[in-house]
């Protein structure tokens, strides 16, 4: 297996450089001619975030986008990222049918690529299930966070790494049939290593492999983590696509 574990030394991080565009013809690195969304990092502290313009939202809690909230709930649970409610739901026969619903503020998954054909990968303990997971770095959005000032947050935290540049690759539902959380996949890159800064509880291990590695890793299995399979798979099909 071409995995190396990663440490992220402390570095001096250089000031990212705007690209206007970038197109590769070889590689595994789609950049400039798939994105729905260029973030570039020095944008961030200027307010001029492409996310607005992009017409993506993340639906906070108490706005479920393409649901009904209008109709009767009742709260169940508030927890610290998360709440349950009871939704009553009239459906076309004119019944009146309950479900438990957990609204969640959203999230965002990051594909870091280290070079063109290399990514990072994490290994995380996740508690629900008991096992230690491999991932690409996720992190939930904060009240009232666009997903463009998430990404690169929690990308360092889990990582170490800077990216000179984030662009959003697409957005999907986790679970919608009890779960109304949006994913949004960003594609990391031009990474600048530095030290990571995991939250208290967390544990995470870093590991750089070959992109083909995380691949085979997903055909043998061995990923099972949702967002990752698709984050990877879904960069890979997009490769093959515009490479044809």
């Amino acid at each position: 297996m071409d995995v190396h574990s990663h440490a992220s030394p402390q570095a001096t991080v250089q000031a990212p450089v705007r690209i206007v565009a970038h197109r590769s013809s070889s590689g595994r690195n789609p950049w400039c001619t798939t994105a729905r969304t260029v973030i570039l990092t020095s944008d961030l502290a200027t307010g001029n975030n492409s996310e607005h313009a992009s017409g993506f939202r993340a639906p906070g809690i108490g706005r479920l986008k393409g649901s009904n909230l209008k109709e009767p709930q009742e709260l169940l649970l508030r927890a610290r990222r998360f709440s349950v409610v009871r939704i009553a739901h009239r459906v076309p026969d004119g019944s009146l049918h309950q479900y438990e619903v957990v609204q969640h503020p959203g999230a965002v998954v990051i594909l870091p690529l280290v070079t063109p054909d290399r990514v990072c990968l994490i290994r995380n303990y996740r508690v629900a299930v008991g096992e230690t997971l491999w991932e690409l770095p996720a992190g939930t959005l904060e009240p009232g966070e666009e997903p463009a000032v998430t990404a690169p947050r929690e990308l360092l935290e889990e990582t170490g790494y800077r990216a000179g540049r984030i662009e959003k690759l697409t957005e999907f539902f986790m679970s919608p049939g009890i779960l109304h959380e949006r994913m949004h996949l960003f594609l990391a890159t031009e990474l600048y290593e530095g030290q990571a800064r995991p939250e208290s509880g967390e544990e995470i291990e870093t590991h750089v492999m070959s992109l083909d590695e995380a691949l085979a890793m997903c055909d043998r299995g061995q990923v099972q983590d949702a967002k990752t399979l698709v984050g990877l798979l879904w960069y890979d099909r997009l490769w093959q696509r515009k490479n044809q």
